[in-house]
Protein backbone atom coordinates (compact mmCIF):
# COMPACT_ATOMS: atom_id res chain seq x y z
CA UNK A 1 0.00 0.00 0.00
CA UNK A 2 1.90 3.15 -1.01
CA UNK A 3 0.71 6.56 -0.49
CA UNK A 4 -1.41 8.78 -3.17
CA UNK A 5 1.11 11.68 -4.89
CA UNK A 6 -1.06 14.31 -5.99
CA UNK A 7 1.01 16.16 -8.57
CA UNK A 8 -1.59 18.40 -9.84
CA UNK A 9 -4.39 20.77 -8.76
CA UNK A 10 -7.28 18.78 -10.24
CA UNK A 11 -6.11 16.05 -8.50
CA UNK A 12 -5.78 17.99 -5.44
CA UNK A 13 -9.26 19.01 -6.13
CA UNK A 14 -10.18 15.58 -6.72
CA UNK A 15 -8.68 13.68 -3.67
CA UNK A 16 -10.84 16.53 -1.01
CA UNK A 17 -13.75 16.72 -3.08
CA UNK A 18 -15.77 13.43 -0.69
CA UNK A 19 -14.91 12.53 2.70
CA UNK A 20 -12.54 12.78 5.09
CA UNK A 21 -8.78 13.17 3.55
CA UNK A 22 -5.24 14.05 5.08
CA UNK A 23 -3.22 15.83 2.57
CA UNK A 24 0.79 15.93 3.37
CA UNK A 25 2.45 18.99 1.95
CA UNK A 26 6.39 18.34 1.59
CA UNK A 27 8.94 18.66 -0.21
CA UNK A 28 12.15 15.98 -1.07
CA UNK A 29 14.88 18.52 1.05
CA UNK A 30 13.34 18.54 3.83
CA UNK A 31 14.10 16.75 6.99
CA UNK A 32 10.87 17.06 8.98
CA UNK A 33 9.32 15.89 6.19
CA UNK A 34 11.50 12.65 6.03
CA UNK A 35 10.96 12.09 9.91
CA UNK A 36 6.89 12.37 9.46
CA UNK A 37 6.64 9.32 6.45
CA UNK A 38 6.59 6.77 8.85
CA UNK A 39 3.89 8.37 10.70
CA UNK A 40 2.10 8.66 7.17
CA UNK A 41 2.13 5.25 6.06
CA UNK A 42 1.34 3.78 9.42
CA UNK A 43 -2.22 6.38 9.33
CA UNK A 44 -2.75 4.56 5.71
CA UNK A 45 -2.56 1.41 7.09
CA UNK A 46 -5.24 2.50 10.12
CA UNK A 47 -7.36 4.35 8.05
CA UNK A 48 -8.16 2.40 4.86
CA UNK A 49 -11.10 2.46 3.23
CA UNK A 50 -12.17 5.05 5.49
CA UNK A 51 -10.32 8.04 4.68
CA UNK A 52 -8.14 9.12 2.00
CA UNK A 53 -4.29 9.91 2.95
CA UNK A 54 -2.39 11.37 -0.11
CA UNK A 55 1.10 13.74 -0.10
CA UNK A 56 1.86 16.66 -2.39
CA UNK A 57 5.41 17.94 -3.07
CA UNK A 58 5.13 21.59 -2.69
CA UNK A 59 8.14 22.16 -5.34
CA UNK A 60 6.55 21.09 -8.09
CA UNK A 61 2.81 22.25 -7.36
CA UNK A 62 3.78 25.83 -5.78
CA UNK A 63 0.25 27.14 -7.53
CA UNK A 64 -1.86 24.77 -4.76
CA UNK A 65 0.17 25.67 -1.95
CA UNK A 66 0.29 29.40 -2.42
CA UNK A 67 -3.63 29.43 -2.73
CA UNK A 68 -3.45 27.36 0.78
CA UNK A 69 -1.39 29.87 2.35
CA UNK A 70 1.73 27.08 2.93
CA UNK A 71 4.62 28.19 3.94
CA UNK A 72 6.69 26.14 6.30
CA UNK A 73 6.76 22.08 5.72
CA UNK A 74 5.38 19.86 6.43
CA UNK A 75 1.57 20.74 6.84
CA UNK A 76 -0.37 17.94 7.47
CA UNK A 77 -3.96 19.40 6.44
CA UNK A 78 -7.00 17.46 6.98
CA UNK A 79 -10.36 17.96 4.44
CA UNK A 80 -13.99 17.08 4.71
CA UNK A 81 -15.97 17.00 1.80
CA UNK A 82 -14.04 20.02 0.36
CA UNK A 83 -13.43 22.59 3.35
CA UNK A 84 -10.28 22.28 5.36
CA UNK A 85 -11.22 21.36 9.13
CA UNK A 86 -7.87 21.00 11.01
CA UNK A 87 -3.82 22.59 9.68
CA UNK A 88 -1.30 21.16 11.57
CA UNK A 89 2.74 22.50 11.01
CA UNK A 90 5.54 21.04 11.24
CA UNK A 91 6.11 17.43 12.73
CA UNK A 92 2.94 15.56 13.91
CA UNK A 93 2.81 12.35 15.92
CA UNK A 94 0.86 9.42 14.97
CA UNK A 95 -1.57 10.13 18.07
CA UNK A 96 -2.73 13.96 16.76
CA UNK A 97 -3.39 13.18 13.33
CA UNK A 98 -5.80 10.23 14.01
CA UNK A 99 -7.28 12.07 16.73
CA UNK A 100 -8.07 14.74 13.85
CA UNK A 101 -8.96 11.88 11.36
CA UNK A 102 -11.16 10.40 13.98
CA UNK A 103 -13.09 13.52 14.66
CA UNK A 104 -14.64 14.08 11.22
CA UNK A 105 -15.48 10.35 10.06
Amino acid sequence: MEIEQISTTQEFEEAIRNGVTLIDFNAPWCGPCHAQEPIINKLLEKFFGRATIAEMNIDTNQETAVKLGIKSIPTLAVFKNGAEVNRFVGLQSAQTLTTALEEHL
